[in-house]
């Protein structure tokens, strides 16, 4: 069997920067595999472990994603601050209300979307001054929904009563 080979410390800023450009060409896999070598040789470098939940998020597909969700979730304890903890958690639910959206599933898009807007509005209570991350995915949040359709009325009620 073939054995994986170890990054050297020294190689993780340009290994970081190739996980990136591989989440930007659409290559989630492999920006993951690249984190996990990274990972390998420091667990805890912080920068690693958000580039690989996000490229775990960007593989949603809206059907099948509970356990690609687990797995980006099971990143969230590791992260340094509770503001990341808090935002990457609504952003994973940002992403899974996204998936479901483009796959036609409206009603499962828009409690995911409500999710994500109760985890942003957390988000923002503990967000660094001058960070407005939170608020741009509140906004673009609040935008996906006004382009789903409306949820049942009594399904509408219930979302307000558990937002208050």
């Amino acid at each position: 069997m073939f054995e994986l080979r170890p990054l050297s410390p020294a190689a993780i800023p340009a290994a970081l920067a190739k996980a990136e450009r591989y989440r930007l060409l659409n290559e989630p896999g492999e920006a993951e595999s690249i984190c996990l070598d990274i990972l390998a040789i420091d667990a805890t470098h912080q920068d690693a472990l958000t580039t690989m939940l996000l490229a775990i998020t960007d593989e949603f597909q809206g059907e099948g994603d509970a356990a690609r969700s687990a797995r980006a979730e099971a990143i969230l304890p590791k992260l340094a601050d509770e503001y990341a903890r808090v935002y990457y958690g609504a952003l994973i639910k940002e992403r899974r209300a996204r998936a479901y959206a483009r796959h036609g599933r409206g009603p499962l898009a828009y409690d995911w979307g409500v999710e994500a807007l109760h985890g942003f509005d957390r988000a923002m209570a503990l967000r660094p001054a001058g960070n407005d991350d939170a608020v741009l995915r509140w906004n673009a949040c609040v935008r996906l929904l006004t382009h789903l359709p409306e949820p049942a009325a009594d399904r509408h009620e219930q979302a307000a009563i558990t937002s208050e």
